[in-house]
């Protein structure tokens, strides 16, 4: 499948310039001309890199960019700036918010395909560290804060995801309940220990026949099977 690149920019010519070479290339395209619009296909679906343009004519691409680095499920997403503001103060600021590079105009759009893809492979590599298989088919992805069996993501709830990812740092290692609370729920005194038994629980039944991994020791508290 290919891969989805989004290009945020108001001048037609550069949309067109750009998703053309990038098509050639082997890439699907969506173009967007305004903040606004981009925004509001996220719900439709996530692209697997945005092309973002720092002027644009209802929003500062910087903060279209911190926005997309602040929600959780388009965090992952490598940004490429592309714009004609090439002063220093500007680069430092849209790699500082989490930009993955940065492109001034006028530019090579061989150069640009190029950095795209180099872009992705360093992402790749990222997502692939990120990415652990707790059991056959099933995996843990920090990246994008899922868990997924044979390909199917579970609907987990973050306290659900958080505590699996908790137990998966060290396999085997038995996690006192004491520090299970400490990490989860740090000095919210409101939780007890029955909360903790009620998240292993629901997560085992979303888990399935993997559920058993997570292994209860009796009067300390839980871990990752080996």
């Amino acid at each position: 499948m290919s891969r989805l690149i989004a290009v945020v920019d108001d001048e037609t010519d550069i949309l067109e310039l750009v998703s053309l070479h990038l098509r050639r290339a082997g890439f699907a395209v969506r173009t967007f001309s305004d903040a606004s619009s981009f925004q509001k296909s996220l719900a439709a679906g996530l692209p697997d890199l945005v092309i973002l343009d720092l002027m644009l004519p209802d929003a500062d691409g910087l903060d279209v960019a911190k926005d997309l680095k602040k929600e959780s499920r388009a965090a992952h997403i490598p940004v490429m700036m592309l714009t004609a503001r090439g002063e220093e103060l500007d680069r430092v600021l849209g790699l500082e918010i989490g930009a993955d590079d940065y492109v001034t105009k006028p530019f090579s759009p061989k150069e640009l395909v190029a950095r795209v893809k180099a872009v992705l492979r360093r992402h790749n590599r990222q997502e692939e560290r990120q990415a652990v298989e707790l059991v056959d088919g099933v995996v843990l992805d920090r990246n994008r804060y899922e868990v997924t069996v044979r390909g199917r993501k579970l609907e987990l709830t973050t306290t659900e995801f958080r505590l699996l990812e908790m137990l998966a740092e060290r396999r085997g290692w038995v996690f006192s309940r004491n520090e299970i609370l400490s990490r989860l729920w740090g000095d919210d005194k409101s939780v007890i220990d029955r909360t903790i038994d009620v998240h292993v629980t629901n997560l085992r039944r979303k888990l399935g026949k993997a559920g058993r991994l997570i292994e209860n020791v009796r009067g300390v508290g839980y871990k990752l099977r080996d």
